[in-house]
C-alpha cells in the first residue's frame, strides 16, 4: 500500500497548449502506482475550458462541484453539473469545461495502458463555446 501525503504531489497549471483559462490539475492515479489508469481532479475557473481532444480507450468525467459544459464536435454544448457522471467513447472529439459564469471541478479518468493517450488538438473558438446548449 502507498500513501500519497495531501500535498506530496503538487497542483499542476494546465498547459495553455491544451486549456483555455485557469485550469489546475492535481493528480489521483497514474503509473507506476495505477498501471493502465490515469486520474486527475480537474479544477476550471468560469468560462475555462479544455482543447478540442480525443481519447484512444475512451474517457470517465464525474463532476464534484459547480456546472459546465461539454460537447462533441458538431453538437452544440450541454449543460452537466455536480453529480453527473459522463462516458465519452474512444476517439470521440469533444471538449468539456466551465460554464461562463460558474466554476466546475471534475474527476477525469481513462484507461492508458500505454502512458497518456490523448490526442489534443484545436482551441475550441469562442463561437463553439457561447453556442446556445443543446437541451
Amino acid at each position: 500500500m502507498i500513501i500519497y501525503p495531501c500535498g506530496s504531489r503538487p497542483t499542476q497549471t494546465g498547459p495553455e497548449s491544451t486549456f483555455t483559462g485557469s485550469v489546475r490539475l492535481d493528480p489521483i492515479a497514474s503509473a507506476p502506482d495505477a498501471p493502465g489508469v490515469r486520474a486527475n481532479l480537474v479544477s476550471f475557473a468560469p468560462g475555462a475550458r479544455t482543447h478540442w481532444h480525443s481519447h484512444t480507450h475512451g474517457q470517465v468525467l464525474h463532476l464534484t462541484q459547480g456546472a459546465g459544459l461539454i460537447a462533441l464536435r458538431g453538437e452544440a454544448p450541454r449543460p452537466i453539473r455536480a453529480g453527473d457522471s459522463i462516458w465519452i467513447p474512444p476517439d470521440v472529439e469533444h471538449w468539456h469545461g466551465a460554464a461562463p459564469d460558474t466554476a466546475m471541478t471534475h474527476v477525469a479518468m481513462q484507461p492508458s495502458p500505454q502512458g497518456d493517450e490523448t490526442d489534443w488538438l484545436e482551441p475550441v473558438e469562442d463561437g463553439d463555446y457561447t453556442r446556445p446548449p443543446a437541451g
